[in-house]
């Protein structure tokens, strides 16, 4: 978190958070994972809402990012929020 700039960063895992190119859905009692990994999408979607509404602006990575792509996204969200 960035208190200063108001920005938040979350760093989601593919298999927890649902990501659109490395989602698993596990065979094993499915039912109950889909409703978990649902569920922890809707909480990441309430979560941002929450923050917008303070003001806050929200930065998701997905793991599997480059570390330099993802340091690039949070590096122009602070350039973009603060002064000078």
């Amino acid at each position: 978190m960035f208190p200063r700039a108001k920005i938040a960063v979350y760093i989601d895992g593919c298999f927890w958070h649902s990501c659109p190119q490395h989602a698993t859905h596990p065979k094993s009692n499915a039912e109950w994972w889909a409703e978990k990994l649902a569920r922890n999408a809707a909480r990441d979607r309430q979560a941002d809402a929450d923050l917008a509404a303070a003001g806050w602006r929200v930065v998701r990575i997905w793991e599997h990012e480059q570390a330099s792509a993802a340091a690039d996204t949070i590096e122009a969200a602070l350039r973009d929020a603060l002064p000078g």
